[in-house]
């Protein structure tokens, strides 16, 4: 072979491996579209089966949890507040 041919060989195979990256790329960044797609397919098939509470129940589930909060703030602080007394008793 001659250096031309060999030459003309090179260019076309990297003319092709050029081509294979291309399609390669194209093929990444749809299964990327495809990925991204079907999963916000997914999430919004998901909170169609969430049942949200009523107003009612929010309001009940509300003072539960505040009720819980203010009865724990309490148990701490009385609890906190008779450890430092017996503390200042013992010294």
């Amino acid at each position: 072979m001659n250096k031309k041919e060999v030459t003309k060989e090179k260019d076309v195979k990297e003319k092709v491996t050029k081509k294979i990256e291309k399609k390669e790329t194209k093929k990444k960044e749809k299964s990327k579209k495809v990925k991204n797609e079907s999963f916000f397919k997914s999430v919004r098939n998901e909170m169609d089966k969430v049942r949200w509470p009523l107003k009612k129940e929010m309001v009940k589930y509300s003072i539960a949890t505040l009720s819980f909060i203010i009865f724990f703030a309490l148990f701490f602080t009385l609890g906190d507040l008779i450890i430092a007394g017996v503390k200042l008793l013992v010294r």
